[in-house]
């Protein structure tokens, strides 16, 4: 099924002609979407069940519970580009192959978070697992959206600074 074909679906003829990996993602020819929650993503470059891994290896890499899997998605999207694709299939095709050793269809099929986790540290020296983790770190802290769940305020420079903000306030002792 083509995308311009998908346009013209209702929603329940899509959810029949996806497939759900876990409980969070709904993966179809061309894009993921949560089930959770109103968001999905129409990949260019990668396959969708390439880009899901992302998502999910992005999860696993820096896990947290608050943070909406829409974050996670921004932050690996810049992946789906034509010059980043074949080297991030590769990288897929180790993680499934990892997996598939372990006795898994795929990273996406393993559900507990300590198995797909073992799978990174075994891999945490390739070029592959270094660049998705150093990229990670500002794809995903950097969403002013995210901040808030930290308590981060953003940057106060343009506000006079941190020390008049609250910097000198201790009633936390």
């Amino acid at each position: 099924m083509t995308k311009s074909e998908m346009r013209g679906l209702t929603r329940r003829q899509l959810l029949a002609r996806v497939s759900a990996v876990g409980a969070s993602f709904l993966i179809g020819s061309g894009f993921i979407a949560g089930t959770g929650a109103a968001w999905a993503y129409e990949t260019n470059h990668l396959k969708s069940e390439d880009f899901a891994t992302l998502v999910q290896m992005a999860r696993d890499i820096y896990p947290h519970d608050r943070i909406p899997d829409e974050h996670y998605v921004s932050a690996v999207k810049g992946y789906d580009s034509s010059e980043a694709a074949a080297d991030i299939a590769t990288g897929i095709t180790k993680l499934n192959e990892a997996a598939k050793k372990k006795g898994f269809v795929s990273y996406l099929d393993m559900g507990w978070e300590r198995d797909r986790v073992d799978i990174l540290r075994s891999m945490e020296d390739s070029s592959f697992f270094q660049k998705m983790r150093g990229g990670l770190v500002t794809g995903l802290y950097n969403q002013k959206a995210v901040w808030p769940i930290f308590g981060y305020e953003g940057e106060s420079f343009s506000k006079g600074g941190y020390v008049d903000r609250g910097f000198d306030d201790i009633n936390w002792l």
